[in-house]
C-alpha cells in the first residue's frame, strides 16, 4: 500500500483545491458545476486505468485469438456470483504479443466445463488455442454492464508448425 500513498495524496490535493474554487472563489455557477465534473470524471478514468496498472484481471472481452495459460475458477456459492479467471496471451498476426493478460469473465457453467478440459489438455502439454466472437446482436450498451463479457469462446488443439521440406 505504501506505493499507493502519493497518489492517495494527490487526489486528496485535488480534492481541496477543489473545494477551495469551489467555495473561495468568485466564478460563475457554471463554471464550478463544469469543474465538480470534471473532477469527477478525472477520478473514474484515472481509477479504471490504475485497475490495468496494479495487475487486477480486465474486465473487457478476451482477445478474438489467444493461447491459453491458466485457470482459476471461483464457483458461485450463496453470498457470491462466481467467475473464472483466465490468464491468456493474445495471438497477433499468427504470434503471441510480449505480455499475457489476465480476464475475469462471470461465471456460466458451459464456460467453466470448456476452459477446465482446456485446461486437462495443456497439463498434458497440448498448447491450446481459443477463439473469442462477439455473440450476435450484442451491440449497443453492453459496455455499461461492467464484467458482462457477450462472446462465443471456442478452444482447440494448436495445431504444430509445418516446417519446409528440405
Amino acid at each position: 500500500m505504501a506505493s499507493t500513498d502519493p497518489l492517495l495524496w494527490a487526489f486528496v490535493a485535488l480534492a481541496f483545491l477543489l473545494l477551495l474554487a469551489l467555495v473561495a472563489s468568485a466564478w460563475p455557477v457554471w463554471s464550478k458545476a463544469l469543474l465538480v465534473v470534471a473532477v469527477t470524471a478525472l477520478y473514474f478514468g484515472a481509477e479504471r486505468s490504475l485497475t490495468d496498472v496494479w495487475g487486477w484481471p480486465a474486465r473487457q472481452a478476451l482477445p478474438e485469438r489467444f493461447v491459453l495459460l491458466a485457470l482459476v475458477v471461483e464457483e458461485p456459492g450463496k453470498q457470491r456470483d462466481g467467475a473464472l479467471y483466465v490468464w491468456v496471451n493474445a495471438l497477433e498476426n499468427g504470434k503471441p504479443v510480449k505480455q499475457p493478460r489476465a480476464y475475469v469473465l462471470p461465471y456460466s457453467k458451459d464456460l467453466h466445463s470448456l476452459f477446465d478440459e482446456g485446461m486437462k489438455k495443456v497439463r498434458q502439454g497440448i498448447t491450446q488455442m481459443g477463439t473469442a466472437t462477439p455473440k450476435a446482436g450484442t451491440r449497443g450498451l453492453s459496455w455499461l454492464r461492467p464484467g458482462a463479457v457477450d462472446q462465443d469462446v471456442k478452444i482447440r488443439d494448436l495445431p504444430l508448425p509445418q516446417l519446409p521440406e528440405k
